[in-house]
């Protein structure tokens, strides 16, 4: 398991863990020439070709615990991301979204909606979306402005989301939208709309990395009362709640990434003719990819205590799991771009050349510092959870009225 760095060696995983990691990792090596065809493809197109591939190989089974028998904890789901984002970013991509959609479907949805859903997320016959973001609602959920009136036997939605992951190629979208309960997270409720209800039009967006995302705009998109997912009301903890469990696979993902550009830095810089010997003998270049490695292993690490922590907390009731995956994320992705952007001034000119391994990492690994909660928010959000953070807040606000 050198491929991980020794850290799936440690008691953070157990065996069913690293036999999950040695077959997805084969299984990946398998199916390059896959990657390969799908990334030349337009992104719908090579979207949809990886997310079958990603059904038929069963990767995508634990989706439906009913049918498959499996219950896919969350270091399972971050080795998975670790293992494809190493492998090819699409696969990655199609993983993590299909996961983020039916999470939510399998802790809050009804056993009608289990059943509508999570078969066809399982097999990668259908596609999931997660469309929470708006212009001006993207890591602030409480400032959604999606309306969603109610009507008899339903509801109708009218406004937009955008930089919707799979939108363009999504069979069920999971949308939040503002009931009016109250002002803020409490007056959002989340919906499951399927693509093709009318009112509902998905516009491409093309972003740095080629992928599937698109604007989602409702014009009187009428859906019925048992859309909602969860309760009226409680949209907020619904998103609130698939987002933390996704933060830790982000933060894998970026591992998988980092550690794809540190392995291509390495055996370029061992190639490498340069100044009689080998670029890899220079000390510079040396110290650097120690650095790198120093950083990965530190990601790695974090990433997987977040990962346990969070299935310690689903197994036992223990709190505190929340922030140890908003930390891993924001240093995991952060960590990551550094190495990625290091392994391009490895490669050099070479790193630039379109289509060129650590070109395309520098694109994709860009994205994952801002989705599932940008770094900065994230920060304020750990800052929170420091000790008498809170009182410091409450005595600074009490001598700021006292001094007016």
């Amino acid at each position: 398991m050198n491929e991980f760095g020794g850290t799936l060696e440690l008691p953070l995983y157990d065996e069913h863990h690293r036999a999950l990691a040695r077959s997805a990792s084969a299984w990946c090596a398998e199916r390059s020439g896959v990657w390969d065809e799908a990334r030349r493809e337009p992104a719908d197109k090579g979207a949809t070709r990886v997310l079958r591939e990603l059904g038929a190989g069963g990767w995508l089974g634990f989706l439906d615990p009913s049918s498959s028998g499996q219950a896919g904890d969350l270091r399972s789901a971050c080795l998975m991301r670790e293992v494809l984002a190493n492998a090819d970013d699409l696969a990655d991509h199609a993983f993590a979204i299909q996961t983020l959609t039916a999470a939510p479907i399998q802790r809050h949805g009804d056993a009608a909606q289990r059943d509508l859903y999570l078969p066809g997320l399982a097999t990668g016959e259908l596609a999931g979306a997660f469309a929470v973001s708006e212009e001006q609602a993207g890591s602030d959920l409480a400032a959604v402005v999606l309306r969603a009136e109610p009507v008899p036997g339903g509801y109708v939605l009218d406004g937009h989301k955008t930089w919707i992951a799979q939108g363009t190629i999504a069979d069920v979208y999971c949308v939040l939208a503002r009931t009016g309960e109250g002002p803020g997270p409490l007056g959002l409720t989340a919906f499951l709309v399927p693509a093709g209800t009318p009112g509902l039009r998905a516009e491409p967006i093309d972003v740095i990395a080629p992928r599937s995302f698109a604007r989602l705009e409702f014009t009187g998109c009428r859906v019925p009362a048992d859309a909602v997912l969860g309760r009226r009301g409680g949209g907020y903890q619904v998103v609130l709640d698939a987002l933390e469990r996704a933060r830790p696979t982000v933060g894998a993902a970026a591992v998988g990434f980092a550690r794809r550009a540190l392995t291509e830095a390495l055996n370029h810089a061992r190639g490498r003719p340069a100044y009689g010997g080998r670029l890899f003998d220079l000390p510079a270049v040396r110290s650097s990819l120690a650095e790198l490695e120093i950083e990965l292993s530190a990601a790695a690490l974090m990433v997987g205590r977040a990962a346990w922590a969070a299935d310690q907390a689903a197994d036992h009731g223990s709190a505190g799991s929340g922030a140890l995956s908003a930390a891993a994320k924001v240093f995991a992705t952060e960590a990551a771009q550094r190495i990625v952007d290091r392994a391009v001034q490895i490669f050099g000119a070479a790193g630039l050349v379109s289509g060129a391994v650590p070109e395309r990492l520098y694109r994709q690994i860009r994205s994952l510092r801002i989705y599932e909660g940008a770094s900065e928010v994230l920060l304020a959000s750990i800052a929170e959870t420091l000790p008498n953070a809170r009182t410091d807040a409450r005595t600074d606000r009490t001598k700021e009225h006292r001094s007016r």
